[in-house]
């Protein structure tokens, strides 16, 4: 992440592979679970790694981007902080390690090396962490990273760099099967190597403007590989509880800490500094697990998770639950009007919309503060989908059933809560509620706010977009004409209605001018307009 570029412009890229990380995790998020077989297939290994970059993005995002200190140190420090689980630990120690280096690179570096040194510290810094390093997981993808942009970096820059990154842990990852029997046996790579990789990617993105390109189907989001092996469900062997906590102590207490942790069970991972640390470890006396911390400083933010608990989650997952359950709906809104439907409709609404994504927390109370045992979930655009899904895997600890409809748009957010049927069974109602939004032609008009290349051709700064189906397809310099252009698209085929929300800016003369469009070309349409007060989009369309 360094270059011969100004500091603010570093601090931008940190930021841009941020972004990128996390909507990559999000999209691999299921994939990853599928794939957690070890240390304990709970399946959680992809949530943890999201919801553990999630912290350290929000952290980052709350610095100064050009201060390169301080935006360094705030994404490490809330990776620290946010750590889910064996692997969200782990990673907090990379970005931890990899994070001082870089934050120290001065800005004549050649970046290269400056990388390649960042990478081989985090790897360092990963195995130090963990009590018991073991081959054929992330530490093992991470150091061959390390390794492979080291020699990479002593003739090549940047790009070169972080590409033969990329290409060593891709291939460590293939081998992890190889050194690590249960791996084997399921017929899965690891979990944790596995989120590596898509972090190494996203960072390739940044730095070269590029996507990767993956060969390997198993290494892919489009397929969720399964174990194949019997008998990888969680059971009573081995230790019964996983505890984590924060931990206010001198560094020179940690030693003791990890040698008295160390025979109470296994998956021990201490990582941190100066005075803050994160702890955690698979034992069966969390009692003992949470003294060693009290003995070596103030532990805080105590989570202990039993695992027999989980069995009988996956238990009752896999089972067809008898009788009905009060149902909730959870909608994310772009605007105070939207909020207000979605509302009416019986909805728990959270904020969301152009400029303001939602948080994993923020929908994850929602759900709670349903009080439902079935919800449904409405992410109503494409960026909040991941965060909506980690958060229904939060809720699902908690024994609700949770089921997020991919809505992309909030017009299909509003189809599907139209035909929401409590007194249905979840699973149909469900399938009646995705279908309404799948089968909901959607659109929008915009303003351009610079110039850009469009799928639809040039604009300019001010120019009127038309987007049908969340891409651009009309470009012109009259808002009116453009509306109605993207109105005749989304009526071609069958329909009944015509769903018109208008945004916080839109003149009401472009409200009356489609409604009157209609009942002059598509008599036999229906209109419903609502006020959704969004930003940036002066209309909404849908068509179902």
């Amino acid at each position: 992440m360094t270059s011969t570029t100004p500091t603010a412009t570093r601090g931008l890229l940190l930021r841009r592979w941020c972004d990128l990380t996390l909507q990559a995790l999000g999209q691999a998020r299921e994939e990853i679970d599928a794939l957690n077989v070890y240390p304990v297939p709970d399946g959680d290994t992809g949530t943890n790694l999201y919801l553990t970059f999630e912290a350290a993005r929000a952290a980052l995002y709350s610095a100064d981007p050009q201060d390169d200190t301080d935006a360094w140190s705030a994404l490490s420090r809330g990776a620290l902080l946010g750590a889910r689980g064996n692997s969200g630990v782990i990673l907090s120690q990379f970005l931890r390690a990899g994070a001082r280096h870089l934050a120290d690179a001065p800005d004549g570096d050649e970046g290269a090396a400056a990388l390649a040194r960042a990478l081989v510290l985090a790897a360092d810094a990963g195995y130090e962490s963990v009590g018991e390093p073991v081959e054929g997981t992330m530490l093992t993808v991470a150091r061959a990273a390390g390794d492979a942009a080291t020699e990479a970096a002593k003739d090549g820059g940047v790009p070169a760099t972080i590409r033969a990154a990329v290409t060593a842990a891709r291939d460590a990852l293939e081998r992890t099967p190889e050194q690590l029997d249960v791996l084997r046996r399921a017929g899965v790579v690891d979990a944790g190597g596995r989120g590596l990789v898509v972090i190494l990617e996203a960072a390739e993105t940044a730095l070269t403007g590029t996507r990767p390109v993956t060969s390997k189907p198993v290494m892919g989001t489009r397929h969720i590989p399964m174990p194949t092996a019997p008998g990888l469900d969680l059971s009573p062997e081995g230790p019964a509880y996983e505890v984590m906590y924060l931990l206010d102590a001198d560094d020179d207490a940690v030693p003791g800490l990890r040698h008295e942790l160390a025979p109470l069970g296994d998956s021990l991972v201490v990582v941190g500094g100066d005075r803050l640390w994160n702890v955690h470890v698979h034992v069966d006396d969390v009692g003992a697990a949470i003294e060693a911390g009290i003995s070596a400083g103030r532990p805080y933010r105590i989570r202990v998770t039993h695992f027999a608990e989980l069995v009988e989650r996956q238990r009752r997952a896999h089972a067809e639950e008898a009788g009905t359950t009060v149902r909730g709906v959870v909608a994310v809104a772009a605007g105070p009007g939207l909020e207000a439907v979605f509302a009416d409709a019986g909805a728990r609404v959270v904020a969301g919309g152009p400029g303001r994504r939602c948080s994993t927390g923020e929908i994850l109370d929602a759900i709670r503060r349903t009080g439902a045992g079935e919800v449904v979930v409405l992410p109503n655009d494409r960026d909040s989908i991941a965060v909506a899904e980690a958060a229904a895997r939060e809720a699902r600890d908690d024994s609700v059933r949770v089921a997020v409809i991919p809505t992309r748009a909030q017009v299909q957010g509003l189809a599907a809560l139209a035909v929401h049927e409590p007194g249905r069974s979840f699973e149909d109602d469900v399938v009646n509620m995705t279908a309404a939004a799948g089968h909901a032609r959607h659109g929008a008009v915009t303003i351009a706010a610079r110039d850009a290349m469009t799928m639809a051709g040039p604009c300019r700064t001010g120019d009127a977009l038309g987007v049908v189906e969340g891409d651009f397809a009309v470009v012109g310099t009259d808002l009116t004409t453009v509306t109605l252009d993207v109105v005749d698209r989304l009526v071609g085929g069958a329909g009944e209605m015509v769903t018109l929300v208008s945004g916080s800016d839109g003149d009401p003369g472009l409200v009356t001018a489609v409604v009157q469009h209609l009942r002059e070309g598509r008599p036999d349409l229906d209109t419903v307009v609502y006020d959704g007060g969004q930003e940036r989009y002066p209309l909404l369309i849908a068509v179902e």
